[in-house]
């Protein structure tokens, strides 16, 4: 029987349609929980990339209306995909954070700060955390050193690492807002938002996924989330889907009926955060880059800095000046309108730097 012909995407393709569902190709006048809810959360390790993110695909972006979105409890800082901060609605965090409790418990398991440590006790740290909190929050070094005292041997950070994998815990606000110093301080997310956890629907992430970051892979969305066993998910979905193959064979998936970009459409400057979604939430991690400029990138404990997309790739990287000015460090000379579309990028960055 002859093998079934499904149509080839181009890597050009792949990384405009992921670019145009980005909102990377062109700004949208968006409000800026809306665009945290379509990308499924913003990477939040730090609190500046966050908004970093939404610049770069809103127009005019106050930052404002997202720091009040944190301490009115419509938004959360909490542990989520692969075992990092994420920046998420509030009804996204309950969803999300149930989906990938299964991983996280499994991270705890095999993470430094976790070995050594008895499973059959997850449920007893739980309930440990849960309890010193009743009456309040507490800053991360205090609850890791009350956590640790009951656990000879286990230094209050590893306690406060292991408390955050395993029970969700937000990251009160000020810490996240702008313009507005702030440390760890703690509470569970049940308790700060006065809702349970939710029962998440696999597809109805995949399908979000999809819509944000397709086409893509069960692997894909392994790499973005840190759950696995997705591919039942995606064979459940059926007719859901339509097949596409890339320049390799590989089979990618999409929702039927989501448009794909044409590959000849620009592709703007644009200056990203320390992390972005956009780079960190595929198998093969070379839709929007290459390895090399990957491994100049990657840092032995995490990214090096943040970063600049010119014609849709990874092609340098900026820092932020003691002046509050932006300075660029290019992988390849512009041409004259792509020069004319950073100095504008720069710019938009320095005024949103700048904003008291």
């Amino acid at each position: 029987m002859p093998r079934t012909a499904y149509p080839v995407l181009t890597d050009r393709v792949l990384n405009r349609t992921l670019l145009q569902r980005q909102h990377l190709l062109e700004r949208v006048a968006t409000p800026p929980l809306v665009m945290v809810e379509h990308l499924l959360g913003l990477q939040a390790q730090d609190v500046l990339p966050p908004y970093l993110s939404l610049a770069a695909r809103l127009t005019n972006l106050d930052p404002y209306p997202l720091s009040e979105a944190l301490t009115d409890r419509r938004a959360v800082r909490v542990l989520l995909m692969r075992g990092t901060i994420h920046l998420v609605s509030a009804d996204d965090a309950l969803v999300l954070r149930a989906w990938v409790q299964p991983f996280l418990t499994g991270l705890a398991r095999t993470a430094d700060y976790g070995r050594g440590f008895p499973v059959e006790q997850y449920d007893a740290v739980v309930a440990a955390v849960c309890d010193l909190l009743a009456t309040g929050p507490m800053t991360g070094a205090e609850l890791g050193e009350r956590l640790a005292s009951a656990h000879p041997g286990r230094t209050a950070s590893r306690a406060m690492a292991l408390a955050k994998t395993l029970t969700p815990l937000v990251q009160l606000p000020p810490r996240g807002t702008w313009g507005r110093s702030g440390g760890q301080v703690y509470l569970p997310l049940e308790a700060w938002l006065q809702r349970p956890l939710a029962d998440p629907d696999p597809a109805s992430i995949v399908r979000r996924w999809l819509r944000a970051y397709g086409p893509g892979t069960p692997a894909d969305v392994t790499t973005w989330s840190g759950v696995t066993r997705l591919r039942p998910v995606f064979t459940a979905m059926g007719e859901e889907l339509v097949r596409y193959e890339d320049e390799r064979g590989r089979a990618v998936f999409d929702l039927v009926g989501l448009p794909l970009a044409d590959p000849e459409v620009p592709a703007p400057v644009r200056l990203l955060g320390l992390y972005d979604n956009l780079w960190l939430s595929h198998s093969e991690r070379t839709r929007v880059t290459t390895p090399e400029r990957r491994a100049e990138w990657m840092g032995p404990n995490g990214g090096n800095a943040p970063t600049v997309f010119v014609d849709g790739m990874l092609e340098g990287f900026w820092r932020r000046t003691p002046t509050g000015s932006v300075d660029v460090r290019l992988s390849r000379r512009l041409t004259r309108a792509e020069q004319a579309e950073l100095d504008d990028e720069v710019a938009r960055v320095e005024r949103l730097l700048q904003t008291p």
